[in-house]
């Protein structure tokens, strides 16, 4: 029995082979590689200055690139029956007792021909895997820059993938490439523009090889692209820490600022960071907060937020909206980009109203401002518990910092009374302790003493608790600022599963009057 080698040829330059895989090429008896209809080999020509008299050699070409085919399982089914058939003609070579070694540009494991060989073959014969210098690590080097520092993640996409799937993978990794171009850069174009990536995005065609290119991706001609091409977003971890920004300015610097033109805008991105850590973030808000020059807002969120090179961070307490929104505004009118961090989605009792109320005034209107969703507490609460929240409901918050409390006593009585689901926020607190005790004797007036209300307490944090009690069971002293409560209607149910959980459900339709 013959072994069979996967051998991997680096990303083209003939002396970026390995020691051992120019070992395994010299003795081996069957050299194997594929190419395209045309005949011409890529691996081959790297490999040629290793090749001895004597070899065999099987060329293994493919019936169909890119062009169409008739094979009645289509492209799938042509390429699957030629892997089939070319895994038969080297087993023929290793039950002969020959040596075969498959060829692989850049590594025979990473998107490469040799795998479909492997799967076919290795559990039948002896083999040996030998890894090559893949082709991002070769454009790295030929751009001198960083593909990753720290604890930068390193994401790797074909061009292939959909372009809305390619955009939200792209706006969320901290470095990535794209390999597979050709024909697929326009999407792929797209896609970081979409992403926000555009402006760092690198190009590299045929690292190592000749006819090498490098160019920002930006200004690089879709007809000139071939498949041997990718594009790279490099390391953000190389930038330098920024000058020192100076705290918010008085009301009158500002207006004068405004006058004379002064500054030029940056931009304002109010971002949501849902209920807890990293796993609630949205792919787009992750390359907001990453593409960041600024990060404003209440310390508790930003401890939510990776710490990166060259980002600031300021952090304040949680009773300064206004103040921290011109903050973020007067940063991006010296050209930062400016990420605001909300809990939750900043839409809801959150930071998008303070945001866009002072970009609404003089002198900020000229300042670009987005604001970003996040899951909010109300559907990550709902979402543990089961599906309160199907059909209409009401939010409300029951802190009466920022409104009065009769007029807070009066929504609770009008959403009652229409019988909605209640989402109550900010119930409680070491300051508020009165407030929940009061909203249960309003709502018990309207809803009955069994109706199910959902405690939900830090939700997706490590001290998350969910409970399902009944509303006049519901105890106001394990209730603070951490908790929130979905408070049933009229139809809301509940039931033990089998497995003994508890889940609270409201159906979708309503009985008629």
């Amino acid at each position: 029995m013959g072994r069979l080698y996967g051998v991997g040829l680096g990303p083209g330059d003939p002396k970026l082979l390995t020691v051992r895989a120019v070992e395994v090429i010299s003795a081996a008896d069957v050299v194997a590689y594929h190419s395209a209809r045309h005949g011409r080999s890529i691996a081959r020509g790297i490999a040629a200055g290793y090749l001895r008299e004597g070899q065999v050699e099987e060329k293994l070409v493919y019936p169909v690139t890119t062009e169409t085919t008739d094979h009645p399982g289509g492209y799938q089914g042509a390429m699957e029956e030629f892997y089939e058939r070319a895994a038969a003609r080297l087993a023929a070579h290793l039950d002969a007792g020959r040596s075969v070694a498959v060829l692989a540009e850049g590594d025979p494991l990473f998107y490469g021909s040799y795998m479909h060989m492997h799967k076919r073959l290795a559990d039948r014969y002896p083999t040996e895997v030998v890894p090559g210098v893949t082709s991002m690590a070769g454009a790295a080097a030929r751009l001198g820059t960083p593909l990753v520092e720290g604890e930068e993640s390193l994401t790797v996409l074909p061009g292939t993938l959909p372009e809305e799937e390619l955009a939200a993978r792209l706006a969320a990794a901290d470095t990535a490439v794209v390999l597979k171009l050709g024909r697929t850069f326009p999407a792929v174009r797209r896609a970081l523009e979409r992403s926000g990536r555009l402006a760092e995005a690198r190009y590299v065609e045929r690292a190592t090889m000749a006819g090498e290119r490098t160019a920002e991706l930006a200004g690089v001609d879709p007809e000139s692209v071939p498949y041997f091409a990718m594009a790279v977003l490099p390391s953000r971890g190389g930038a330098t820490e920024p000058a020192a920004v100076p705290a918010a300015l008085p009301a009158q610097e500002r207006a004068e600022e405004a006058a004379d033109g002064r500054g030029g805008p940056g931009n304002v991105v109010v971002v949501g960071t849902g209920p807890a850590g990293p796993l609630w973030l949205t792919p787009e808000t992750r390359g907001a907060l990453a593409s960041a020059d600024d990060l404003v807002g209440y310390t508790t969120y930003l401890d939510r937020v990776p710490v990166r090179a060259g980002q600031r961070r300021h952090g304040s307490d949680n009773k300064v909206e206004a103040e921290r929104a011109e903050f973020a505004l007067d940063l991006a009118r010296r050209g930062r980009r400016v990420a605001v961090v909300s809990g939750g989605d900043p839409g809801v009792f959150a930071m998008a109203t303070a945001v866009v109320e002072a970009a609404s005034r003089p002198p900020y209107r000229d300042v670009p401002i987005r604001v970003l969703p996040g899951v909010t507490a109300a559907n990550a609460a709902a979402a543990r518990a089961g599906a309160p929240l199907g059909h209409d409901y009401a939010a409300v918050s029951l802190s009466d910092r920022l409104k009065p409390w009769e007029v807070i006593a009066e929504r609770l009585r009008a959403a009652a009374s229409a019988d909605l689901v209640l989402a109550l926020y900010n119930p409680g607190s070491k300051s508020r302790t009165w407030q929940v005790a009061e909203a249960r004797k309003l709502l018990l007036e309207h809803r009955a003493p069994d109706t199910p209300v959902v405690v939900a307490r830090d939700v997706g944090g490590p001290g998350e608790r969910v409970r399902i009690v009944r509303l006049d069971d519901l105890d106001p002293e394990e209730v603070d600022m951490r908790t929130l409560l979905i408070v049933g209607s009229s139809q809301t149910r509940t039931v033990v599963r089998g497995d003994g959980e508890q889940i609270v459900w409201t159906p979708r339709t309503y009985p008629r009057s």
